[in-house]
């Protein structure tokens, strides 16, 4: 005789598999973000945006990557932000690894929208 586990069971029994470059979700503000890292540059972002060093921050914004009027994908960066000592508009992304996904991406950001994306580590 076999038994029958409900979900609840099986994701009880299942071991919680975290993420696979170590990085651990923090929550601050009451937004969660994926590794404490990225938390603690929205914390240095928020003191720059109060000294009024920088200003319109926007989180997870999406960029959409079309090629010949065909949508191809969407990138959702960490932060986008005006940077008022800098005179320009940056496109952050906090990253532990730079992936061969990632770079085609940053790529393809700079072709399609003529935008650096800047990598934190």
């Amino acid at each position: 005789m076999t038994s029958v586990l409900s979900r609840e069971e099986r994701k009880a029994l299942a071991k919680k598999r975290g993420n696979k470059f170590g990085a651990k979700k923090t929550v601050l503000d009451g937004i969660t973000f994926d590794s404490r890292r990225e938390a603690a540059y929205y914390a240095e972002l928020k003191l720059l945006e109060k000294a009024g060093e920088v200003c319109e921050v926007e989180l997870q914004k999406p960029f959409a990557l079309t090629i010949n009027g065909q949508l191809i994908g969407t990138y959702r960066c960490d932060f986008a932000f005006y940077d008022n000592t800098r005179r320009c508009y940056r496109v952050v992304d906090v990253k532990g690894v730079l992936t061969r996904e990632f770079q085609r991406t940053r790529r393809l950001m700079r072709a399609l929208h003529g935008i650096e994306v800047e990598v934190v580590r």
